[in-house]
């Protein structure tokens, strides 16, 4: 057994391991094959980069991803305090400005007296521990192999779509307007309005364009909160207008009026030079994006600055493989965290990078260690994992559906949420307080 930490992947699970192990006073290796080898999505070699949207998720009181945010800024997460300092206007959501977001948390990495970080491709994994694995769900093949072999099954996956990000300064913004879903957090959304008649006139073309194929040996998985928008259209005219595109909650302050539809876009820097468009995760072509969103009022002229796109996704089936610490039951002392265990979201993400290194802390300085009450975010993450069927093990964000608590049986949804995050806050802190007695603090 080391008395260090390796860690492979600086993605956001591997950067927030090496974080809470290096506070705590823990030497960690930290391994990151980009920039000598880059993936099919990054586009730079800084440490937890985003690469779909730039939105950390509601951020709304008493939300369940709310609570994962408190829990995190409660454990003193680099993830989170990088969210918080490099913040863009979203309404109820955390948004941020990707490029200084990843930039804080490499420099913040790389400048940590504690922590080594090597830019080269593990081929092989380390047989000394602890070892977590935090490659994500674009592990180089050769690796991907290697973990296959060690957990003794092929990987689960499922396809990830990006959305198109365009150039602030081509759009019309006498076509469009401000504002946040029911004015909640200000008006930080730009949305473009669209009548009902431009509405199935852009759902009939958007079923007509042409696709990026799939190889003919794949089945299209999809995860059901980043669907592409033109799968969601096939099922039905109305789907977009009832999903991404409702109008709900929008009010144009020119008309006064509810449109028939609404396409959102979001700010993706400070500088509000460019902006993504929310919910429009595609696997259109180059050509056929251009057209079909410059079908939208206000669009007419976007220059793109990325454009939309899909990749695979693979996770491990945890449940089986790994205990409520993360580390794998067949070979003790590896560990896996981020979204290769199964969970959907930047910060659930995270989240498990967090918890796996707390869980191999304990191993090398040979002390106890009890993961989080189920009744928090972070235990009921865990628990899913680990409690969650081996036959139909999906990634899954978090949300109240996993919380196991007393209070899931009141009726009234918004006392219920309030009771639940009360509680989850109460029972984080005192799991944190014994959890700095038996580890030291990171704050």
């Amino acid at each position: 057994m080391n008395d260090y930490l390796t860690i492979i992947g600086a993605g956001l699970a591997g950067s927030e391991a090496a974080w809470q192990a290096a506070e705590r006073g823990i030497p960690v290796v930290l391994y990151e094959m980009r920039s000598i080898k880059n993936t099919a999505a990054h586009k730079t070699d800084n440490c937890a980069e985003l690469v779909c949207s730039n939105s950390l998720g509601n951020n709304l009181p008493y939300s369940a991803p709310y609570i994962l945010k408190e829990e995190l800024r409660n454990l003193n997460s680099i993830i989170i305090s990088a969210g918080d300092n490099n913040a863009v206007p979203a309404g109820s959501a955390l948004a941020v400005d990707r490029d200084l977001f990843s930039k804080e948390i490499t420099n913040k990495i790389s400048s940590h007296p504690l922590i080594t970080l090597k830019r080269e491709e593990v081929l092989e994994i380390p047989n000394e521990g602890p070892v977590i694995i935090a490659t994500g769900p674009l592990t180089s093949p050769k690796l991907s192999l290697e973990i296959s072999n060690l957990i003794g099954q092929d990987y689960l996956y499922f396809y990830d779509a990006l959305s198109p990000i365009i150039d602030a300064n081509s759009i019309d913004y006498n076509k469009a307007f401000y504002a946040s879903r029911y004015e909640k957090g200000g008006a930080d959304y730009l949305n473009c309005p669209m009548n009902e008649a431009k509405y199935y006139e852009f759902v009939r073309e958007l079923n007509n364009a042409q696709k990026v194929p799939m190889a003919s040996f794949e089945k299209p998985v999809y995860f059901e909160g980043c669907m592409p928008i033109e799968v969601l259209a096939e099922r039905g005219p109305k789907t977009l207008a009832f999903g991404p595109l409702k109008p709900v909650g929008l009010i144009d302050p020119r008309t006064k009026e509810k449109s028939f539809a609404v396409v959102q876009l979001r700010k993706e820097n400070k500088e509000s030079s460019a902006f993504n468009l929310v919910g429009f995760q595609t696997k259109l072509t180059y050509p056929e994006q251009k057209r079909i969103v410059r079908m939208i009022p206000g669009l007419e002229n976007a220059e793109f600055f990325r454009m939309g796109a899909i990749h695979r996704n693979t996770f491990i089936n945890t449940p089986g493989l790994l205990n409520n610490e993360l580390e794998l039951k067949s070979k003790p002392g590896i560990y896996f965290a981020g979204q290769i265990t199964g969970v959907e979201g930047y910060l659930e993400s995270a989240s498990m990078g967090l918890l796996a290194s707390l869980s191999a802390i304990a191993k090398i300085t040979k002390t106890n260690y009890k993961e989080p009450p189920t009744s928090t975010a972070l235990g009921a993450l865990i628990n899913h994992l680990t409690k969650a069927s081996k036959k139909n093990f999906q990634p899954m964000n978090i949300n109240f559906g996993l919380f196991w608590v007393q209070e899931m049986k009141i009726k009234e949804k918004k006392e219920r949420n309030y009771k639940i995050a009360l509680n989850a806050l109460e029972k984080i802190k005192n799991w944190r307080d014994d959890l700095n007695h038996q580890l030291g603090s990171a704050a």
